[in-house]
């Protein structure tokens, strides 16, 4: 791509997620980012479903690896400090890996919760794993993965809807990403991969950027604390925000400190549908609340 394409919100069509679309005119998707923050506990993963469910968010989302093709060779035998003792990098990212029976208990969880729930897969290995084992709702391109096409095309021959974030990138790299992809199923996230992220570093005016150059729903994933950047987003059209979600920040685990607790993360979600109703739809009229001042103030 060498041209922006101007598109008003009003001409871009919702991505349909299941049962539920995204984009412009649809109530904010609302995603609470799990990630490896359950240190391959499901009891912990469900309580943290519960905090989505609480805060009225539609879904979660996981991280999914074959450790031994997505961890880098240099990194494998580097020896790592963790609650199970001292293992390799290797050993560790394997003891926080979900398998097949743990995804069963997740997805059967959802179920009763009515809760979405979907994963960002780092290798083409997991992206099989997820379409065949589970006929994932959706795919999440994480930032750290934009660029590798072979993966990005393992996704987007599923024909399954996709959520891809841009952190690291700057146009060229986003609009190879973009090329790969059914702009009919693909919803674009700004994102910095800045942890926590530094306020001057949001650049939050990217999101109306990106939807004019591309022409598809785009939504925001945050890294910043606390809830104004992540408001500020939905203001500026965002149409989906997805958020790490943690039982305590000083749980151990690289995501924990910045990653939202359970009463910031309802406090973000009720934050959001404050703003939706707030927004309006940006005809100037007079409002019912006004029709009784007119007469006693107005000349």
């Amino acid at each position: 791509m060498t041209d922006a394409t101007i598109a008003p919100a009003s001409t871009i069509t919702p991505v349909a997620f299941g049962d539920l679309s995204v984009g412009p005119g649809e109530p904010v998707y609302m995603i609470g980012e799990i990630g490896i923050n359950h240190n391959g506990d499901v009891d912990i993963t469900k309580k943290l479903m519960d905090v989505a469910v609480e805060a009225g968010a539609q879904s979660v989302k996981f991280q999914k690896r074959n450790p031994d093709v997505a961890v880098p060779e240099a990194q494998k035998s580097k020896m790592r400090d963790t609650p199970w003792g001292t293992m390799t990098y290797l050993d560790y990212k394997y003891r926080v890996e979900f398998e097949k029976e743990q995804y069963k208990e997740i997805d059967a969880y959802a179920k009763e919760k009515g809760l979405q729930w979907f994963a960002s897969p780092w290798d083409i290995d997991s992206v099989e794993f997820l379409e065949n084992e589970f006929d994932a709702l959706t795919y999440k391109v994480a930032s750290a993965t934009l660029t590798d096409i072979p993966l990005l095309k393992a996704m987007a021959d599923t024909g399954k809807p996709i959520l891809c974030s841009s952190g690291m990138s700057d146009w060229a790299i986003l609009d190879a990403a973009v090329e790969v992809f059914d702009r009919d199923r693909l919803v674009l996230m700004h994102s910095t991969s800045t942890y926590p992220l530094p306020v001057e570093e949001a650049n939050l005016r990217a999101i109306p950027a990106m939807q004019d150059r591309y022409g598809v729903p785009v939504g925001y994933s945050g890294h910043e604390t606390g809830t104004e950047i992540s408001l500020a987003a939905v203001a500026l059209g965002a149409v989906t925000v997805e958020r790490h979600i943690t039982l305590d920040s000083s749980m151990w685990g690289s995501d924990q400190s910045a990653s939202m607790e359970p009463n910031d993360f309802i406090e973000l979600c009720r934050g959001v549908r404050v703003l939706e109703k707030a927004l309006g739809d940006g005809v100037k009229r007079i409002m019912p609340g006004e029709e009784s001042k007119i007469g006693s103030l107005r000349k």
